[in-house]
């Protein structure tokens, strides 16, 4: 397993943990901590016992978005290294995007601009009450670019348009009722329910999540026809997979 400077790499019953771990920092992103993040993506993804990947943060925030001496970095940087320094985030919000494992981030605390993005790019989002998420960039005159991909794909434009161009804080209950997170629990029995809910997630069938996790984000920019396709061709490729056959041999034996 690889070494991590700023993230803590935990297993437990086949359920990953990755926790950014610069609580001095409320975990603001700088390029080391994006660096072990991906590299950690990349070693559970391709872990065949790994069954699913918790992302969270160390201390009382997820994520504070990009790191002070980042942004002191990119006012200085020419257009070519801020273009190379935004690609490398944008590289780890695709890697989520393709991990074949269900990314779950449990977000306590604060998750603001690239925090927001990096929580709202994971397959499924659970938030302790207290937590917020906001989009705070528009506040010092930048834009949520990279982030507003995610974005515009889990909520309505008029939504989109609030909280990216306003800079509107989320509770997590609004983000919960307008469909930007999935579930909300309470602060006293957050990690408790974190692992509950995960354990669910972790005892479906692992082949049929990775393959309809791959089938839903490749229709983002399909047309109808092409995603009915693309629909037939990986129906016949999960019939062929050991955990359909022996699911559908389980349920004929229980007619």
């Amino acid at each position: 397993m690889a070494e991590y400077q700023e993230i803590l790499f935990e297993t437990k019953d086949g359920v990953v943990y990755l926790t950014l771990n610069r609580p001095e920092r409320r975990n603001a992103l700088n390029d080391r901590l994006i660096g072990d993040l991906k590299v950690a993506l990349r070693e559970t993804g391709s872990d065949a016992q790994v069954r699913a990947v918790v992302l969270r943060g160390a201390g009382k925030d997820f994520c504070a978005g990009a790191d002070l001496s980042q942004l002191q970095k990119i006012a200085q940087a020419s257009i070519l290294d801020n273009l190379e320094d935004a690609a490398g985030f944008a590289e780890l919000l695709m890697q989520i995007r393709r991990h074949p494992r269900p990314i779950i981030a449990a977000v306590h605390g604060r998750a603001l601009a690239g925090g927001a993005g990096l929580a709202s790019a994971c397959d499924l989002v659970i938030a302790a009450r207290s937590a917020s998420f906001c989009y705070t960039e528009v506040k010092i005159g930048f834009v949520p670019a990279i982030v507003m991909a995610i974005a515009r794909r889990n909520l309505s434009e008029k939504r989109a348009f609030e909280i990216l161009c306003t800079g509107k804080l989320l509770t997590a209950e609004e983000a919960e009722r307008i469909g930007f997170i999935n579930r909300v629990f309470d602060d006293d029995a957050f990690d408790a329910e974190v692992e509950r809910f995960t354990a669910g997630i972790s005892q479906l069938s692992g082949s049929a999540i990775s393959l309809t996790k791959s089938l839903l984000y490749q229709t983002d920019a399909m047309t109808f026809d092409q995603a009915l396709q693309a629909g037939v061709e990986m129906n016949a490729i999960a019939r062929m997979t050991p955990d359909c056959r022996q699911g559908i041999d389980k349920f004929l034996s229980k007619s």
